[in-house]
């Protein structure tokens, strides 16, 4: 959210007006393991980034120009420790709201040594308006979100118009954002969603879903649906303008 935003959301707020913020996520405060909070005491101080600090300057944060990876939602953070890994040559940064994914994060990403790896503890549409410039992300990842099946909860789905054209001045030109969903009804929102999206083009050969990447790791939760027959769907779509 923009300073005017709350700014003005604070003025309604002191005025008595009742405003509804609609979020894609539901904050579940779930307890820490002592692993957990160890690795954000030892780890927070190099790997994690603040909302209150603003805009980053991304050579600044890793000490270099490569490109950059942001991840939204990454629950607990094993797939994406996994690439983070597979790809050193390539900066990842990950936001997640429920702090002992952050710590489960973090303690994997230090065992693993990684030194790729930045972390977000704050709602993502307030990081992607107030830390992210225009032009800077290669990848935008948004893996199994959830997806509010029920229909009256359907606007709650982050995959919106408005966000899609928000995150697409973040995007580099050529940059991709990359979906996935083990939901079939959510897939086909997403991609009636980024086809009428301007500025992006499907790189399914299909033009609907693209046979899952090498890069996003599976899942144990992915195997399991698998071996139960559930379907999962990637989509990724390529700025164009």
């Amino acid at each position: 959210m923009s300073e005017s935003s709350n700014t003005n959301l604070e003025q309604a707020k002191q005025e008595g007006k009742y405003i509804r913020t609609i979020r894609s996520f539901v904050k579940r405060e779930g307890r820490l393991t002592k692993g957990q909070a160890a690795a954000i005491e030892k780890c927070w101080p190099i790997m994690g980034l603040e909302h209150k600090n603003g805009m980053l300057d991304l050579s600044e944060v890793f000490g270099n120009n490569n490109d950059v990876v942001l991840e939204i939602g990454f629950g607990m953070g094993k797939s994406l420790v996994e690439m983070a890994k597979n790809a050193p040559h390539l900066n990842f940064i990950g936001i997640e709201v429920h702090r002992p994914g952050v710590g489960a994060c973090l303690m994997d990403a230090d065992e693993a040594g990684i030194t790729n790896l930045r972390i977000f503890e704050h709602d993502a549409v307030e990081v992607l308006a107030d830390c992210i410039a225009d032009e800077s992300l290669t990848t935008l990842q948004l893996f199994f979100p959830d997806p509010w099946h029920k229909k009256r909860h359907h606007k709650r789905r982050i995959v919106q118009g408005e966000f899609v054209e928000k995150l697409r001045s973040q995007l580099k030109m050529g940059g991709v954002f990359h979906m996935a969903t083990d939901w079939e009804n959510y897939a086909e929102h997403m991609l009636e969603v980024m086809q009428a999206a301007p500025g992006f083009k499907n790189q399914s050969a299909t033009n609907d879903y693209v046979p899952r990447p090498d890069l996003r790791p599976l899942t144990k939760f992915e195997q399991r649906g698998h071996r139960l027959g559930h379907g999962v769907w990637d989509l990724m779509f390529e700025r164009t303008k």
